[in-house]
């Protein structure tokens, strides 16, 4: 078998001949606007985001396969508070970004759940509030670390299920 596998990050929805595609798929002489065009339609859901993606071509037969990762967590959530970027100072930096209710720290949990390497929600819904730390995101009002002890401690799990 004489696959080539192309990793990329493009804009969700947004991904065209231009680099880091083009000078890549170029040389092996594929269909690229299929390739653009089938891209844009996985990743259209995640239009204003990061996105990696590979592109696996078969050198002797010219098929070509998308495979579509996750945007990052930070991405996800910075989408959902509608901001550019978190803060700068990290943790001990004071300054709040946005605030996310607990539906919303969900969401983004199960949205990660394909590709993350916990083992259930309430997992993932912690290393999502972890990710609310570092940004400086607080939820429903408070600091992340505070809804992560809670959620450990079983107070969240109604909010959890379903």
């Amino acid at each position: 078998m004489s696959k080539i596998t192309i990793p990329a990050i493009v804009e969700g929805g947004r991904a065209n001949a231009g680099p880091p595609l083009g000078p890549a798929l170029g040389p092996l002489g594929v269909n690229m606007g299929g390739i653009i065009d089938e891209i844009n339609k996985q990743t259209g859901a995640f239009a204003g985001l990061k996105v990696p993606v590979k592109v696996v071509v078969d050198k002797a037969t010219k098929k070509f396969e998308i495979e579509v990762g996750s945007p990052s967590t930070g991405e996800l959530l910075k989408k959902e508070i509608g901001a550019e970027k978190g803060r700068k100072g990290g943790p001990e930096d004071p300054k709040v970004v946005g605030n996310l209710t607990m539906e919303q720290v969900v969401k983004v949990a199960k949205m990660k759940s394909g590709s993350s390497l916990v083992r259930n929600l309430k997992n993932g819904v912690n290393e999502v509030l972890g990710t609310c730390v570092s940004l400086g995101i607080t939820v429903e009002g408070q600091d992340a670390r505070k809804i992560i002890a809670e959620v450990k401690e079983g107070k969240r799990d109604s909010q959890l299920a379903g």
